[in-house]
């Protein structure tokens, strides 16, 4: 169990340390467009939401507020 644990370990941390490289490589530019990207991407999907279901903001209330909230 305990070697098991440690090669487990390892590999975990191998998998963050490759990710870590790929976030680093990317240049300040791309990063900016690929939240510009989402952003489109979260907005356009949430103006479909409202207009497929449009509800008053009073409607919503606290727990449809904080939903709305998580789904970001």
């Amino acid at each position: 169990m305990g070697l098991a644990g440690a090669a487990g370990v390892v590999a975990t941390g191998v998998v963050i340390v490759r990710a870590e490289r790929r976030r680093r490589a990317y240049t300040p530019d791309q990063v900016r467009e690929q939240l510009h990207r989402r952003l489109a991407e979260a907005t356009s999907s949430e103006a479909a939401a409202e207009t497929a279901a449009p509800e008053s903001r009073d409607a919503l209330g606290i727990r449809g507020r904080i939903r709305r909230l998580f789904r970001r």
